[in-house]
Order: structure tokens, then sequence, then C-alpha cells
């Protein structure tokens, strides 16, 4: 219990030199022992490094789940180490109410059949969303997170202590020359006494005894710390892996996407060519007649093979490059722009 006492007393008394340091420092009282350009380079490295990491992480988690609430969720569960509970995405449920809506309108029917088919494909879009997120996540965002709660966190914990140290140095180094200054006191009748004399000799052997123990703390702290800053270099290299990965991710979601997408367009326009018109049972009074202009061999069976000089309908579609067409064999397909003509 006495060390425990003695122990406080003594950490309050350091405490208060290193707030009497920084104060005489910041009026000017008091000189401030400066760092080497290439320490103060490498700090200055990692600082840039911890800020813009975090506005990264920040700003992909927000791209990745837009919705707050959700974010923090997410973050809890992690924090505890507990599994979240599944949660759809927004395309997801978007396409569960389109297919109950179909279903309620009719399956039957043009709209009530399109309904349930872009419903279903909304909810695969949805679930490949969703593993991008996670992909990306496990790739990118919690190896950074990783990277400023443990290696960053240590660089800072090192330096702050650095900082310590720093001025426990100087603080000494102040104390030296307050007792050096008192040794040239001249000793006498008129002067300080014998006594007094030895004191100021023993005050300025303890003060430089002192200040050898604080250089010694300092310039080892200051090495611990700047191979932990040297270090930031490999931590940079690590972070460019997760960005090629996060990219390869990403690029790898859109891939999808556009599949799926343009797997919807074709299923979406052949189920609308192939069920009865109810607003119009005549299929062909929405159509214009054209020329074709080049043989086109399909690609798949949801094209048509086309032929120089025949002449087909076709219908406009939502689709830059291809229209919905029609043969005199009344089968159809999609038919590209390029290859056909308009005819008036």
């Amino acid at each position: 219990m006495d060390f425990n006492v003695k122990k406080m007393v003594k950490d309050a008394g350091a405490a208060l030199s290193r707030a009497i340091q920084l104060t005489e420092e910041k009026l000017g009282t008091s000189e401030k022992t400066e760092l080497d350009g290439h320490f103060e380079n490498l700090w200055s490295r990692a600082e840039h490094t911890k800020n813009y990491t975090e506005r990264i992480v920040k700003n992909t988690e927000a791209v990745l789940i837009p919705n707050p609430g959700n974010r923090v969720e997410d973050y809890i569960y992690e924090k505890i180490e507990k599994k979240r509970p599944s949660r759809l995405s927004n395309l997801e449920y978007l396409g569960v109410d389109m297919v109950e809506a179909g279903n309620a309108l009719g399956p039957g029917t043009i709209y009530g059949s399109s309904l349930i088919k872009v419903g279903q494909w909304e909810q695969k879009l949805g679930q490949t969303e969703r593993d991008f997120i996670g992909s990306a996540g496990m790739c990118f965002t919690q190896p950074l997170r990783k990277f400023l709660e443990t290696e960053m966190k240590t660089i800072i914990k090192e330096k702050n202590l650095l900082e310590m140290k720093r001025l426990d140095l100087d603080a000494c180094k102040n104390r030296v020359r307050k007792a050096r200054s008192m040794l040239g006191q001249p000793a006498g009748k008129d002067g300080i006494s014998p006594e007094q004399a030895l004191e100021q000799k023993h005050a300025y052997e303890n003060a430089e005894k002192e200040l050898r123990i604080a250089q010694s703390e300092f310039d080892r702290q200051a090495e611990i710390t700047k191979l932990l800053l040297e270090g930031v270099s490999s931590s940079h290299a690590a972070h460019l892996r997760y960005l090629h990965e996060f990219v390869e991710t990403q690029a790898r979601f859109y891939s999808q996407c556009t599949t799926v997408m343009t797997d919807l367009q074709r299923e979406l326009a052949s189920l609308c060519s192939s069920l009865p018109n109810q607003n119009n049972t005549n299929a062909e009074e929405d159509m214009q007649k054209a020329k074709v202009l080049y043989d086109y061999e399909a690609k798949d069976s949801s094209e048509l093979d086309l032929k120089a000089s025949d002449v087909i309908f076709i219908r406009d579609i939502q689709n830059g490059d291809y229209y919905m067409g029609k043969n005199d064999k009344n089968n159809q397909g999609f038919v590209p722009k390029a290859y056909v003509e308009l005819l008036t």
C-alpha cells in the first residue's frame, strides 16, 4: 500500500512537471527538443495515412450500406462478435412487392406476368448486391479498419509516450541549467555558506544524473516510435492489395448486374411478345415494316436470323441497340437496329 502511495505521488509530480514544461514552451520561456526531419516526415505520413484511411472506410461503408441505421447495427454485431440476422436488400424488398403485385393483378395478363418476372430478377439482383457488399467488406473495409484499430492505435500510443519523454527531458534540461547557474555564486562572508555551496553542487550532480536517464529513455522511445512509423510503408503495400481486390470485386459485381439486366430485358420482351395482347388483338398493329440491310446470324435463341433484302416487322423496345422483330414465319426475337431500315 505504501508503495502505491509513493508511486501515485511520483506520477503526480511527473505530470505536474510536464504541465509546467508544456506551458512554458507555449509561452516561449522554455526551449523545446525538436525531433529530426526524417522522424517528422515519417510522422506526417502516418498522420495522413490515418486520416485518409478513416475517410475512405467511412465513405466506402456509406456507399455499400447507405442506411446509417443499418451501418450502426452491423458495427454493433461486429463488436460483440455475434452474427447479424439476415437482412433483405432494398432491391429484394422491391422484388418481393412486384411478385405479390403481379399475382394479385393477374399472372395471366401481360402486366401481371411482367411484374412477376421483373420482381424475380430484382430479387436476383438484390442477392448479387448483398454478395458484393459482403465481399467488399471482407477484402477492403474490414482490413483497413483493423489497421486503424491495431497498428495505427499502437503508433499513436507510442508517439504520445515519446511526447511525455520529451517533456521530461526538457524539464531535466531546465533543472540542469538552473543548477549550473547557482554554482557560480561565491562562498564566504558576503556569499552563500559552504553548506549551501555543497547542496548546490549535489543538486547539480543529481540534475545531471536525471538528465542522462531522461535522455536515455527519450532516445529509446524515439527509436521504438521511429521503427513503428517506418512500418507504415509495409501497411501501404497491404492497403494496395486490398484496393486491387476491392476493384476486382466491384468490377465483377457490375458485370453480374449487366448480365442479369440484359437477361431480364430479353425475357421481358419475349414474354410480352408471346402473351396475347389484351389491349390490341392484332399483334402487328403496333409494329412497323423494315427492310433487312445485311445478313445477320442470331447469337442465341432470343435473336432472329436475318437475310439481306427481306422485309420484317419490328417494334421499338427499351433497348438502345435492338428492336423486337418478327419475320414472315411468325418467329420473333431481337434484331440489331443497325441491320434494318424502317419502311414508310
